[in-house]
């Protein structure tokens, strides 16, 4: 390990990643560090705006660390947007008040497309420094996660220009003009490799690739548009640090169809959302992938009682990890804005308990 961080004192997440023995199941939440905790929505305050937030490393820092001080999460995420590697390329991201993200210059014609090229990573040093700012204040408690959107998903922003909800400018390039689809794919792979390669250089334990979009494909556009791609960075990533492995995790928002080709493309964990059954997920990869997920974000608005069972049914569904098997609980999509932070904790407390006890009665 290098020199440069503590020891790691809680090594459960990255264990269960590679699907080594852990003594529980180990836990993080998508979106943790976020507008649930009155804590982040004081300091969102502060900092004016969220790039300003994003784009400082004290800020970052301090909103990372926020739900680790509140509750016992086994990882730590880096606290970014996945729109900073468009932004680097030069698109002009901005964000409008109850609309969010939008860019100034999307790739609206085939001049604008074969003029885009790879993100200059200089322009994203400030998410590197947050990184290794984040990691050195952490001191070992948990590892850090490091992550970048997916090259299709990305690509939906920078053509539609923000968020969309039926695709139609993306879909209609990539159908009409597949070309200049597999330029901007293209282009975004070779960043998003060097961007994550970039955060493992700067002290991130493990990295994730969000796939939002994928699951607005249709079959067979998803192998070709999406999942290609995201094969492109894994065979780019940098696996292993200082002597340490760094898992990569890779999660397709409504990809359970395509589970076991998901599993293929080389990650060490396959995220899933919450339309798909842990235990049948585990028996279609079985010793290929870990897998990560899946409670329904919405169960954390129900009563103590009701999460409780809730979280009890997916660890039963997913059963003991077993040799070769890693199990890492998470929802099936980020947490929601209005989650009383209460819920998280009874979460929290009821994943550690109930996975102790459940390998203890196995033994």
């Amino acid at each position: 390990m290098s020199s440069q961080f503590a020891p790691l004192k809680n090594d459960t997440f990255l264990k269960a990643l590679m699907r080594q023995e852990t003594d529980y199941t180990p836990l993080w939440l998508m979106r943790q560090a976020g507008r649930y905790l009155p804590e982040y929505r004081e300091v969102r305050k502060g900092a004016g705006s969220f790039m300003s937030l994003a784009k400082n490393p004290d800020f970052a820092t301090e909103v990372t660390i926020q739900p680790l001080d509140r509750f016992a999460l086994d990882a730590a995420i880096l606290f970014s947007d996945i729109l900073t590697v468009p932004d680097a390329m030069g698109l002009g991201l901005y964000f409008e008040e109850g609309e969010g993200p939008k860019f100034e210059r999307p790739l609206k014609d085939e001049k604008a497309v074969m003029a885009l090229q790879v993100a200059d990573m200089g322009n994203l040093q400030y998410v590197f420094d947050a990184v290794t700012q984040i990691r050195t204040t952490l001191n070992g408690r948990v590892p850090l996660i490091g992550f970048s959107g997916s090259p299709w998903t990305l690509a939906c922003y920078m053509v539609e220009g923000q968020g969309s909800r039926e695709f139609h400018t993306v879909k209609s390039m990539m159908y009409k003009r597949p070309d200049l689809m597999d330029h901007i794919l293209r282009t975004n792979a070779t960043s998003v490799a060097a961007y994550l390669n970039a955060q493992i250089d700067a002290g991130a334990q493990a990295v994730m690739i969000f796939d939002s979009w994928g699951g607005a494909l249709a079959d067979g556009a998803y192998q070709r548009f999406s999942l290609q791609y995201m094969q492109d960075v894994m065979r780019q990533l940098k696996r292993d640090k200082d002597g340490q492995r760094i898992p990569a995790i890779v999660f397709t928002k409504g990809g359970g169809l395509w589970l076991e080709q998901i599993a293929d493309i080389g990650a060490d964990a396959v995220g899933l959302d919450w339309t798909v059954n842990l235990g049948q997920a585990r028996a279609r990869v079985g010793d290929k992938v870990a897998l990560q997920g899946n409670l329904d974000p919405a169960v954390l608005f129900a009563g103590p009682d009701q999460i409780r069972e809730q979280v009890t049914a997916a660890l039963t569904s997913y059963g003991k990890p077993g040799a070769g098997h890693g199990h890492v609980f998470n929802l099936g999509h980020g947490i929601s804005q209005f989650t009383p932070p209460e819920s998280v904790t009874v979460l929290v407390e009821t994943v550690h308990e109930v996975s102790r006890k459940m390998r203890q009665s196995h033994a």
